[in-house]
This record gives structure tokens, sequence and C-alpha cells, in this order.
């Protein structure tokens, strides 16, 4: 009896502290989440695997169980152990990104995944995002020493990672790790000119690596076919999903009637928006990407509050995180950027997709709740 009072106490203060407003958001984005995942994998399942007709909707349910554990693990940890059990996921998840070019499943031309048996295709970096927002806060906030040998600190673990992440090859990541990276050291207050000189010498590297080795030949094919639709092959994804938008219309063809789902691969994941669209029409993506707005926009409305320079760089981080690959995924999807395979946060289909969601959903949760005596 005495047992369940102190798990009934230990629920109520985690309620009672928590920002019901952002929690209530982050679970309506997983409810339609997991609704999109029942409207465009049934027929998948039933039609390509000769399966359930839910086999992918029920996979994407325990994905957010799973989720849904996660935010309440992280978000009810005091701020102390946030960050000591973030270094040791922090290293935990580098070993992990580390291991892919040894143990790593090759998926047409990338190897970007392990092989867990309990979470196939598991993606190290997606794991490894959530804690680096940290680990890099923690470097430019907590460490005593000259501002500019902390910003060496920090270029040279996101030089590795970026290394780690080209080798795969997977520029979309390797693009959003240094975009948050560009975003915590700018928020601190590094000088504007070495920022931008740092951006000019990796936008260098980068483009010698796509012009000149013939390793990264299919992102040179991705981006010369993106400027010209009449070279290469590399356009049908894009062009079947801007398709399903422009025949969506404004409030689409109704659930169902879509045909983007069965015509190109990994629709669910990557084109989820279309998908969308398609059978739900404009409107519907209006309001996901409304639902996405005030989230950010509630997040920061607490970090005009937050006197914790290290906490203000965290949600700044985790915020501009979701932020980004949003726009990196909708912009792809309607031909703004060349393909990337970047998911949706929250919407798309994945199991590392979802944790990684999860876990900045319970950092940001625990960095904006109520403050109280530890």
């Amino acid at each position: 009896m005495q047992s369940d009072r102190i798990v009934y106490k230990f629920y109520y203060q985690w309620w009672k502290n928590i920002d019901k407003s952002i929690f209530f958001l982050i679970s309506l984005l997983f409810t339609i989440g997991l609704f999109f995942s029942l409207v465009s994998t049934s027929l998948i399942a039933s039609d390509k695997l000769d399966t359930n007709n839910y086999f992918f909707f029920f996979k994407h349910l325990i994905y957010v169980l799973i989720g849904i554990f996660l935010i309440f693990i992280f978000s009810s940890l005091n701020s102390d152990q946030l960050y000591k059990y973030s270094i040791f996921l922090f290293f935990i998840s580098l070993i992990s990104l580390f291991l892919v070019p040894f143990l790593g499943i090759e998926v047409k031309g990338s190897k970007r995944w392990i092989d867990l048996f309990f979470l196939p295709r598991f993606q190290p970096i997606e794991v490894l995002k959530p804690f680096l927002v940290i680990i890099l806060a923690i470097i430019l906030c907590d460490i005593k020493t000259n501002i500019l040998f902390k910003y060496l600190i920090s270029i040279i673990l996101i030089s590795i990672i970026s290394s780690l992440l080209i080798a795969q090859p997977d520029i979309g990541q390797t693009l959003l790790v240094v975009f948050c990276w560009a975003t915590l050291i700018f928020t601190s207050g590094i000088n504007i000119y070495i920022l931008l000189t740092i951006f000019i010498i990796g936008a260098s590297l980068l483009a010698y690596l796509v012009i000149y080795v013939p390793r990264f030949d299919y992102i040179q094919a991705r981006i010369f076919s993106f400027f010209n639709r009449e070279t290469g092959t590399h356009n049908f994804q894009s062009d079947k999903a801007i398709d399903s938008i422009t025949s969506g219309g404004f409030f689409g063809k109704g659930i169902g009637e879509g045909i983007l789902k069965n015509r190109v691969p990994e629709a669910h994941t990557d084109y989820i928006i279309s998908v969308i669209s398609e059978e739900f029409g404009v409107v519907a993506i209006m309001l996901i990407l409304l639902l996405f707005l005030i989230l950010i926009y509630m997040v920061f409305k607490k970090i005009s509050f937050e006197t914790n320079d290290k906490a203000k760089l965290i949600l700044i981080g985790s915020s501009s995180l979701i932020l980004m690959q949003a726009t990196i995924h909708i912009g792809v999807n309607i031909r703004l950027f060349p393909t990337t395979g970047m998911t949706l946060p929250f919407l798309s289909y994945g199991g590392s997709s979802i944790i990684s969601t999860s876990i900045l959903a319970g950092i940001i949760l625990n960095l904006t709740k109520r403050k109280i005596t530890q």
C-alpha cells in the first residue's frame, strides 16, 4: 500500500509539473502519425507483403508506445540526471555510429543501419542527435576555458560525426547535425565572421567530395537531376510526390483513394506529407504545419523565461532539430530540395525516427516543466 502511494505521488508530481500544452501537442502529433500510418500502409501490407492489413500500423503503434515510455522517462529526470545519462548515452550512440561501416546493413548503396534483434534497421544517428544537442550545450556552457577552445572542441566533435555520416553516405543527416551545431554556436555568441568562414570551408569541402569523389556520384546525379528534370531517373519519386499533392487539391481525394503509397517505395516514411496531401488535401498539410509552428512557438516562449544558459541552448537545439527536419521533409516533397530520405518528426513510420523524436520531446518537456526545489 505504501509503495502504491509513492508511485501515485510520483505520477502526480510528474503530471503536475510538465507543460500540459506542449505535452498535448506532442501527443496529438503522434496520434495523427498513427492515423496516417494506418491509412497509408494497410494496402502495402496486404498487396505487397501478403500479410495482415495492419502489419505496419501495429509496428508503428509499438514504436509509439516505446516512444511514450521514453518521453516519460526523460521528462521525469531532474536536470543533473538528464545531463549525466545523456553523456553516457551519447557515447554509446557514437560507438554505434562507428560500428556502422563494419556491422551495418547496406540498402540502395548506403550503409546507415545496424540490425538489432529488438529493433531491425536501427539507425544510430537518429538516437545520437538528441544527445548531441546536450553535449554541445555542455561544451559551450560548462567547460571553464577560453571560448575559442570551446568552439574548437565542438568543431572537432561535429567533424568526427559528419565524417562518419558522409562515409555512409548520408548527406541529409550530415547537413542536419551541422545546422544544429551552427544554431547552437551562433546562439552562444560566436563572431558572425568566424561562423561564416567555417561555413565556407565546410561547404567547399562538401562540394569537392560531391564533384570529385566517385563514391558520391549518386548525390551529384540527384542535384543535377533536381535542376534539370530531363536528366537521369532521380526525379521519379519527387515527381510522383508533387503530382500527388497537385491531384489532391485543397480537400483531397478521400481516405484510401490515394495511389502514391503504392507507386513510390517508402512513401509512408520519406513522402508521408505527399500521401496525406493526396488523400486529405493541402488543408490537412497546412493544419499539420500549424501544429509544428505552435509547438516551436510554445517552446521558444518558455525559453524567454529560462535563466539557465545551458537549458536555453538545449531547448533551442532540440526545437531547431525538429523544425529543420520537418522543413527538409516538406521541402523534398514539394521539390524545393533534392531527395534526401528525411523522415517527418512524429508522423513518419520508422522505429529509429520515432525513438529519436520521443527523446527530443522528453528533453523538451523536462526543461520546460515547472521548476521545483530538488
